[in-house]
């Protein structure tokens, strides 16, 4: 089944101000003091689009994307089924007969650094956006170059969408099990029609979906749509602020040491008081007439600052003439 997204043109001008171009490797700056952190979502994520029935040929597509940098090599897959080195955003199509054990593999490098071309990143904060399709949205639209296929140059639009409840993960492990092995195992054979109902929930439930790939302006363009929380701004840290939670244990490490420390000592010296002097009660503890004395201390501390008070208020103890 093929999907298809009609892009206004006006999306793609990405040469507005303002767009901003920066390195995306993870982290994004949109400018001001906005940022995304995708981490978490290192490493190649997949989706497969098909198959398709073209009689005789049976054809599908699995596009690969690693928002954190090139995809990276498999050693149990032929070099020649496998994306160029440096390719962040791939396709690798398969087409052939059904039952072939090789079908015809076609490789389609859409972005990355690639044969001297560079990624060239344009990152867009979705909130401020003015396309009409934007609105109410939050998260970053990331665009990536550098693919060329058949002569005709590619690239990616990645729109990372907020979602609170998705950690992006949701649908990255495809079902593996063939309808053979299945009736294999006794379990019938389900009808084409319950296969596609299956297939379509199973792409509404995946956190990463394909949504076109056709040429606009002369360029061959993979839209992809991921939602995660990590596009969230307020789940990254996006006002620009520092992370609260990890300021605030800074300090809850700092008074738990310091009680610690301060009660070792008072335990210690007990102990010490006890051992060589034979101490008891106030007597135990190390500087304890000090300890004892700090209640009056204090109070005659705040009779002086409230006499002191006191006497500035008045008049010195001299009358008007």
């Amino acid at each position: 089944m093929r999907y298809t997204y009609h892009i206004p043109a006006a999306l793609l001008a990405l040469q507005l101000p303002s767009l901003v171009a920066a390195s995306f490797s993870c982290q994004a700056t949109p400018g001001g003091n906005v940022k995304f952190d995708f981490s978490p979502l290192k490493g190649a994520h997949s989706i497969t689009m098909g198959p398709k029935d073209d009689y005789p040929f049976v054809r599908n597509i699995t596009w690969t994307i690693n928002p954190c940098g090139p995809i990276g090599k498999e050693k149990h897959i032929p070099a020649k089924e496998q994306c160029p080195a440096g390719t962040q955003v791939c396709g690798i199509e398969r087409i052939g007969q059904e039952g072939d054990e090789t079908p015809l593999v076609a490789v389609i490098p859409i972005a990355g650094d690639i044969d001297g071309r560079h990624t060239d990143e344009v990152v867009e904060r979705l909130k401020t956006s003015t396309a009409p399709t934007d609105q109410g949205k939050e998260g970053l639209r990331v665009v990536l170059h550098g693919g060329l296929y058949k002569g005709a140059k590619q690239q990616a639009i990645v729109d990372f969408i907020c979602d609170p409840d998705r950690t992006g993960f949701e649908g990255d492990e495809p079902d593996e099990t063939e309808p053979e092995e299945a009736a294999a195992e006794g379990v019938a054979r389900r009808s084409p029609e319950e296969d596609k109902k299956d297939g379509d929930k199973e792409r509404k439930d995946r956190s990463l979906k394909y949504v076109s790939y056709e040429s606009v302006e002369g360029k061959h363009t993979l839209r992809l749509e991921w939602k995660t929380k990590y596009a969230c701004e307020t789940v990254t840290g996006g006002d620009g602020s520092p992370d609260s939670g990890s300021g605030w244990g800074f300090f809850t490490w700092f008074i738990i040491i310091l009680f610690l420390g301060i009660a070792a000592y008072l335990i210690f010296g007990s102990w010490l008081n006890y051992n060589r002097y034979g101490a008891r009660g106030w007597d135990l503890l190390p500087h304890g007439d000090t300890i004892r004395d700090v209640p009056y201390l204090l109070k005659d501390w705040s009779r002086r600052v409230i006499g002191t008070l006191q006497r500035g208020g008045g008049r010195g103890g001299y009358s008007a003439v």
